[in-house]
């Protein structure tokens, strides 16, 4: 059986000169991994960070890892390609759900909703974006299901209590226009994940926040 399906990309990897398994969330199956063959005739962008993808997912009832072909990228999100900070905030992004979603997650399809309407706000939006991961990671405790209240964070937060009270009680407009240095925006970025993975049961390593940082300075 095929199924044409939309996707994210969250991080893919290579198996081979002309193959890649790709991580992705879809509406269909939430967190799940997929086979693909590299060909020239799919465009290099659309294995970025955050991609969406369209594709055809062949089952297979032998293997757990299924196939997707014909891929192609209808939204080549332009504004954030063409940005070199957009794009460390993908990799940023793609990083925590690449590495805080099981398979299977986000099944019912509003995860997949909620992801794809942060990418596409992340490429419409011209200036102050520079808080916009941490607007991200906000809202992405509240689609795992436990949305902090300034308490929670308490113990997480360190010196970055009062910025991150300050977000969370902000409009998501408001809360880009709050003023922090890079190292602030780091240190409310690591008590912000480090809330999520403690809820969530998990302690990965997020690196890609190293090199958001170094251009946030």
């Amino acid at each position: 059986m095929k199924h044409s399906v939309p996707f994210i990309l969250l991080a893919g990897t290579r198996t081979g000169e002309s193959s890649l398994v790709m991580h992705t969330l879809s509406p269909l199956w939430g967190r799940r991994s997929f086979i693909t063959g590299i060909s020239r005739k799919t465009p290099s962008s659309c294995f970025l960070p955050l991609s969406l993808l369209e594709g055809e997912v062949t089952e297979n009832p032998r293997s757990e890892l299924w196939r997707a072909g014909n891929l192609s990228c209808p939204e080549p999100l332009a504004g954030i390609r063409s940005n070199v900070h957009k794009n460390a905030m993908t990799m940023f992004m793609s990083e925590v759900l690449f590495r805080t979603l099981r398979e299977g997650d986000g099944g019912d399809g509003r995860m997949y909703e909620w992801c794809r309407r942060s990418i596409l706000t992340l490429d419409a939006l011209e200036s102050n974006y520079a808080n916009y991961h941490l607007r991200f990671l906000l809202e992405y405790a509240g689609e795992l299901g436990f949305s902090p209240m300034p308490e929670d964070l308490a113990p997480f937060a360190g010196n970055q209590f009062a910025v991150l009270s300050e977000l969370l009680s902000s409009s998501p407009a408001r809360a880009m226009l709050i003023p922090m240095s890079g190292a602030q925006r780091s240190a409310a970025a690591s008590a912000l994940l480090d809330y999520i993975c403690r809820h969530a049961e998990m302690h990965p390593e997020i690196r890609s926040l190293k090199v958001l940082g170094e251009l946030y300075r």
